[in-house]
């Protein structure tokens, strides 16, 4: 039996971005394993990865290209072949460009996180053609343009170094289901004595294993970040040479902090002011008086409301306060991306765009693609005639999912997807492209999680006739009579194309070195800012933003009420009285993984997790099926009643594909597209329901 080893990468949205060990037997990956020798890996991997052959030989894999046979949204198609596939399409997309390309929106997103797969051949087919171009702004975008106003990029401490932190804040975030590599570290740290706490509306299975749990409302982060501001200043936990000689804006901040005291911020929270006391004058104790590393690891969670932005803001200046950054173990870290030198240009050609760089097309943000497609375009802009799929999934994972599902049911709407399954996404294609998964194709990462280069060797042939995305881009391409030299480049040469050759930080790495070593680390400080260095213009940390006043933006952190709240929109809460969020479920990952049997099976059903007080007010019983509504829409769940949310919060684990839901339905029914206050994202944990019972055996789809 021929047996070898391939050095992979695993390609999803998790900040972990593992190195893979790929046994393969005359042909076949029998064997997904993390890489004991890689240091962020150390050899373990998550639940779902582990099982990564499963996925790629699953039965459903799609492995011919389809053309759809019934209604949108049915879910019935015709095996075709590719020549007739991508002359139907090429023959669509320039029909419609003839009129006018903006009509015709690519919509990606992080299915794969590759540097080659995802945002390279695509991008300059679309580039090229001169389609609308999409504002990615579904999971980070707020948080990103936080951190590029107040450290001017996105990065942060090395979560190597985090076993050496004395305290470990984890706010907005589980590890446990969502960085478990990170997670380790933090428990090495607790071991070696440490102090974790959790800052998390809800007690996850993370929150339950750290020394203490602070509960605030969803939205209202950045009012409790103020108020440590207020006690670290108030008790002189300061260190004031860091905030001298590294920052910008400290009189500033001072004074917007002042009007955060413990008592106002537990009353927007709804925290005991004793939590907020507690919890500063350790961080600031151990910081400056002892001068010892803090850390707080920052995620996505708490910025997905109305002031998410404003709240990373706000979070972002605690480490400059008590000068956590003079330590490796210590600081912030919400995403290491912004170290990575990455030749964007090279990869995406923006170059190709007609008109460029003075007149660049029209801009449809990806969080707001319902009323995209159905609502009438801007003056002078075209209606979306064309959606290209591909790495995403958006009538899961979007936002105000009714809508999302009735945009793509237009039949006037010539919809292609790329992908390895029939998603919820997938039924409502005109044309459904059989794509390769990370075991049979090339590629090359980078991490927001930890600071290495990673690359992926394509371990098995292709399955069936499933392509690489690059390469049924590089056939569209050709069928649309495309001659540029760099839709020729194979993904060898786009992938060596990836890496800045002459950028410091990646010193001695390239694709020739990558692709046998596997995995290669920048060349950074232990410390990044210990001395400053911030990637500012005044190579300073911003407390106050120049940037944001020229953008038209507070330039100060500030606390911005979320949308949907008792205080804020007080006769909506009246009729929906209920905060929801919708993380991650630990077997899943976005909607990836959901049709995979076996991790599905264990994780059940759809839940809805509710205080036994407010289930007590409704009837609710454990076990119960419930419906959970607004005026957005609806779902139904089985009731877990439990303190593990807090009261007035119910929270649904997600992303379940709606066909794999009793009622067809996931928690994007009940979401919104209002947008946060920085980076355009959306506010999917920015929202009030009511949860009632539902009649006995009844499963409702209307």
């Amino acid at each position: 039996m021929a047996s070898r080893t391939v050095r992979a990468a695993c390609p999803h949205d998790c900040p972990d971005t593992c190195a893979l060990l790929v046994t393969v037997e005359d042909g076949r990956a029998v064997k997904v394993a993390g890489d004991p020798d890689h240091p962020g890996t150390q050899g373990v991997l998550c639940t779902k990865v582990s099982r990564y052959t499963e996925r790629t030989y699953h039965p459903d894999r799609l492995l011919t290209p389809m053309k759809r046979i019934g209604k949108k949204g049915e879910g019935k198609f015709a095996p075709i072949s590719w020549d007739e596939a991508l002359d139907t399409i090429a023959t669509r997309l320039q029909a419609i460009a003839a009129r006018d390309p903006q009509a015709i929106v690519p919509y990606s997103y992080a299915g794969t996180m590759g540097l080659v797969q995802g945002e390279s051949m695509a991008a300059r087919f679309f580039n090229k053609l001169g389609a609308s171009r999409l504002d990615r702004t579904i999971c980070a975008s707020a948080g990103a343009t936080a951190l590029r106003y107040t450290y001017g990029a996105s990065v942060g401490m090395d979560m190597e170094h985090v076993v050496d932190a004395k305290l470990v804040i984890i706010w907005g975030g589980n590890p446990i289901a969502s960085n478990l590599h990170f997670w380790t570290r933090a428990q090495e740290a607790k071991r070696r004595g440490a102090t974790l706490v959790a800052i998390d509306p809800y007690r996850s299975l993370s929150a339950e294993k750290c020394h203490r749990h602070l509960a605030p409302m969803p939205g209202t982060d950045g009012a409790l970040a103020l108020a440590l501001m207020h006690v670290l200043i108030r008790d002189g936990l300061l260190d004031h040479d860091y905030i001298e000689r590294h920052t910008v804006g400290f009189e500033a901040l001072r004074e917007r902090a002042q009007a955060y005291p413990p008592a106002r911020a537990a009353a927007i929270c709804g925290i005991p002011v004793e939590d907020i006391e507690w919890l500063a004058g350790l961080y600031g104790q151990l910081a400056v008086r002892e001068r010892q590393p803090v850390a707080i690891r920052l995620n996505y969670g708490m910025q997905r409301v109305h002031g998410g932005g404003q709240a990373v803001r706000a979070v972002a200046c605690l480490p400059s306060l008590v000068g956590a950054w003079r330590h490796p173990a210590g600081g912030l870290q919400l995403s290491t991306s912004g170290f990575f030198p990455v030749n964007e240009a090279a990869l995406q050609r923006p170059d190709l765009l007609p008109g460029w760089p003075q007149q660049l097309p029209r801009v449809v943000n990806m969080s707001t693609i319902g009323d995209a497609l159905l609502a009438e375009p801007a003056p002078g802009a075209p209606r979306i005639e064309a959606v290209v799929v591909y790495n995403s999934n958006p009538v899961a994972v979007a936002p105000e999912s009714g809508k999302v599902a009735a945009g793509f049911a237009r039949e006037d709407l010539f919809t292609v997807v790329l992908e390895h399954f029939r998603t919820d996404t997938a039924d409502y294609a005109d044309i459904i492209l059989p794509a390769t998964t990370q075991l049979e194709h090339t590629d090359v990462h980078k991490a927001y999680g930890h600071t290495y280069f990673l690359a992926n060797n394509a371990a098995i042939a292709p399955l069936g006739e499933a392509l690489p995305n690059t390469e049924i881009f590089r056939r569209l391409a050709q069928r649309m009579g495309f001659t540029d030299a760099c839709f020729a480049d194979s993904d060898e040469a786009i992938a060596a194309q990836a890496i800045i050759p002459d950028d410091a930080r990646a010193a001695g790495i390239s694709w020739a070195s990558l692709k046998v070593q596997g995995w290669q680390k920048l060349a950074l400080p232990a410390a990044p800012f210990a001395e400053g260095g911030f990637p500012t213009a005044s190579g300073k940390c911003q407390f106050y933003s120049e940037p944001m006043a020229r953008d038209g933006f507070d330039p100060l952190p500030d606390y911005v009420p979320p949308y949907e709240a008792p205080q804020s929109a007080p006769e909506l809460a009246a009729r929906y009285p209920l905060a929801m969020i919708s993380p991650p479920a630990r077997n899943f990952l976005n909607s990836s993984f959901v049709n995979v049997d076996s991790l599905r099976a264990t994780e059940g059903e759809p839940h809805l997790d509710i205080h036994p007080a407010d289930a007590a007010e409704r009837g609710i019983v454990h076990g119960a099926l419930v419906r959970a509504f607004n005026d957005r829409g609806s779902m139904v769940a089985r009731a877990r009643v439990t303190d593990r949310a807090r009261r007035g919060l119910v929270v649904g684990l997600s992303i379940w594909w709606k066909k794999l839901a009793p009622d067809g339905k996931n928690a994007n029914e009940l979401t919104s597209q209002r947008l946060t206050d920085l980076g355009r994202a959306p506010v999917f944990y920015d929202c009030l329901v009511q949860v009632a019972a539902c009649a006995q055996g009844a499963v409702e789809t209307a």
